[in-house]
């Protein structure tokens, strides 16, 4: 009999409701954007890393003298198309010497053989600043270095870069929209599990207006309970990615090459963020309706 006592009195303390299902459900919701905060982050740190390797080789003439190339190096380097890491130009020096050894390692074929001479020239490969890779741009870099003196020819992949280009504007454009989508979707969903954990509370809620309680009297019991069910969903939420970006990584070789910590961190904290404001928002909304219900319209 005391037993059955004590669990009426549970049901009725202010802000109890069964939680297990508000918590799995943010949780779940949580997973959801946040994996999907992953593939941006993933997806953002290969752009970087595919631009940072835009390049553009500058062939030198024949008879170009040791003074022509030290010239043509300096004025490379004065450019502020040039990608700069740790305040160092990015530019490195191939001999026509080192691009036969490698062409023969990668062919197999010695064209000395059948040329009696090496074609290749010496080159400067130059690293774009990112800011500067849109496709006008190299390509008046491109008529700008073959104006140098000393300078043969300029090359690069244009077909590449453009495709670079235009896949990644909608590649970023795809990814916003659906994470706006997905995000509302999510906001909807916990909105809703929030309301139907609410839907017990709605006679004692009346009960307490009866009473005399005030509105904020009811309702903190109630927000204080979904903000800490929200931050635990972030929590669950955030350890479940975090064992996943593990296992991911084990199996993918060079992923973690696209993971930066302080970033991840943001997510992992953001997650907990939204999952309090989310909890708190839908709980207020939810119990202040039913503080404006009739009796007649509780039933």
């Amino acid at each position: 009999m005391a037993e059955k006592e004590s669990k009426s009195r549970k049901k009725k303390k202010l802000g109890s409701y069964p939680a297990f299902s508000v918590i799995f459900s943010i949780t779940l919701s949580l997973f959801v954007i946040g994996l999907f905060g992953l593939l941006i982050l993933h997806a953002n740190r290969l752009s970087e890393i595919v631009r940072e390797n835009v390049e553009i080789q500058v062939y030198l003439n024949k008879d170009i003298s040791q003074n022509q190339k030290i010239q043509v190096f300096k004025t490379l380097s004065s450019k502020d198309y040039v990608a700069k890491q740790n305040e160092e130009v990015q530019i490195s020096f191939i001999s026509k010497e080192e691009a036969e050894k490698q062409f023969i390692e990668d062919t197999g074929e010695d064209f000395r053989e059948f040329l009696g001479e090496n074609p290749l020239r010496d080159a400067y490969i130059v690293k774009i600043d990112p800011d500067q890779q849109q496709t006008a741009n190299l390509k008046t870099i491109k008529k700008e270095l073959e104006k140098l003196s000393g300078v043969f020819e300029v090359v690069y992949i244009e077909n590449l870069v453009n495709s670079i280009n235009e896949n990644m504007t909608k590649i970023a454009l795809f990814l916003l929209g659906f994470a706006f989508v997905l995000l509302i979707v999510v906001i909807i969903l916990i909105n809703n599990t929030i309301k139907l954990a609410l839907f017990s509370q709605r006679f004692l809620i009346r009960s307490m207006q009866l009473v005399g309680a005030t509105s904020g009297f009811i309702q903190k019991p109630f927000l204080i309970r979904s903000i800490f069910n929200g931050v635990l969903a972030g929590v669950l939420s955030s350890a479940l990615l975090y064992f996943l970006m593990n296992f991911a990584n084990s199996r993918i070789q060079d992923l973690e090459t696209l993971q930066e910590t302080d970033k991840i961190l943001i997510l992992f904290t953001s997650l907990l963020v939204i999952g309090g404001i989310i909890g708190l928002l839908s709980t207020y909304r939810s119990v202040r309706k039913y503080l404006k219900m009739s009796l007649d319209e509780l039933y």
